[in-house]
């Protein structure tokens, strides 16, 4: 069994899951993380033995890891996937893959060119309840999926969120960007289909900041199914709730953990999702799988990249009032 040496750029809240999830797993020596806050590399660090930096340049020349998480903000993805493929360093990078498709096709070109794996953490892919919704559609128990309707409302502009999180030079959008691409991966999936075709209307009302709060987005995939997806981040009611309605029936995903299944005979009745393994530790599985093969389960960056691609119509498609055509990716993104 190969080990591989792996290490994490960014020390923000998620770097936290990251870090207990590479230490727990059997194949990865978790070496170093760096920040530049050196305070709080260090606290990451400690609990597992790793070494903190504040130059993921020199954590990355001095400890050689075969892997990288990027935790980075995203105008920082780009640089620090491409510099670090450049070292020969495999790399996931958290969601958004980055600032805009182009970025992302950048980024992918650089993997292309040094041979490593470039993904993504698309984590809707591990969470039970998507799960087993997607057996349920692939299995055509419930007939013909004809419509999506997902929601995501939540206080996007709270306190606590960084300030580079409400610059869109920084972050490359609001809540479309950010939960948006969520929903996106959600939608696509579920169908195993890309996104090709969106109509967008969105708002700017945010109490900081210069990103959208609220979007509005009716979708097509390659495969006909349409989707409706609404984002709002101002002071509503918090709801993740997706809803896809079949010719026999409907489901209902709530979050990461509950799925139900209705008729207009029985109306809504939970799904027993069982057992299921814990979401980061399965893609970290799936990651090192990429890593021995050259391909796998894990999210790709081809897929990432199709993502971006479905947000920046949204973008059009507000600037202009039009339903905007989203650029292909190519072919074999959910391989």
């Amino acid at each position: 069994m190969n080990t591989y040496k792996a290490a994490v750029i960014g020390a923000g809240i998620i770097a936290k899951v990251h870090m207990k999830t590479l230490h727990e797993n059997e194949q990865t020596s978790l070496a170093a993380v760096a920040d530049i806050d050196a305070e709080r590399a260090g606290a990451l660090a400690a609990p597992y033995g790793a070494t903190p930096y504040v130059d993921y340049r020199r954590m990355v020349r001095e400890e050689r890891p075969d892997i990288v998480v990027v935790t980075l903000p995203h105008f920082l993805h780009k640089e620090a996937a491409i510099w670090c493929a450049e070292q020969g360093c495999h790399v996931l990078l958290e969601k958004p893959m980055a600032m805009d498709a182009a970025e992302c096709a950048d980024i992918n070109a650089a993997g292309d060119r040094c041979g490593v794996v470039i993904a993504v953490g698309h984590m809707q892919h591990y969470f039970p309840a998507v799960m087993r919704a997607k057996q349920m559609i692939e299995s055509g128990s419930l007939g013909r999926l004809v419509m999506i309707n997902d929601r995501r409302h939540h206080f996007y502009f709270n306190a606590e969120r960084p300030a580079w999180f409400l610059d869109r030079a920084r972050s490359g959008g609001g809540i479309v960007r950010n939960l948006g691409s969520h929903s996106i991966d959600k939608i696509q999936w579920l169908t195993g289909s890309a996104v090709t075709k969106v109509k967008a209307h969105l708002t700017h009302c945010g109490e900081r900041g210069d990103v959208e709060g609220s979007g509005l987005l009716y979708v097509q995939t390659a495969s006909g199914v349409p989707a409706v997806v609404s984002l709002c981040g101002y002071h509503n009611v918090s709801v993740n709730e997706t809803e896809l309605l079949f010719t026999g029936g409907q489901l209902k995903i709530g979050g990461a953990r509950a799925l139900w299944i209705g008729s207009d005979a029985a109306g809504y009745e939970p799904v027993d999702l069982g057992e299921a393994p814990e979401p980061f530790a399965a893609q970290w599985r799936d990651m090192l799988h990429a890593v021995e093969s050259g391909s796998g389960p894990v999210a790709s960056g081809a897929y990432g990249q199709s993502v971006a691609a479905a947000v920046d119509a949204a973008y059009r498609s507000h600037e202009t009032g039009a339903e905007q055509t989203v650029e292909p990716v190519g072919p074999g993104i959910f391989a």
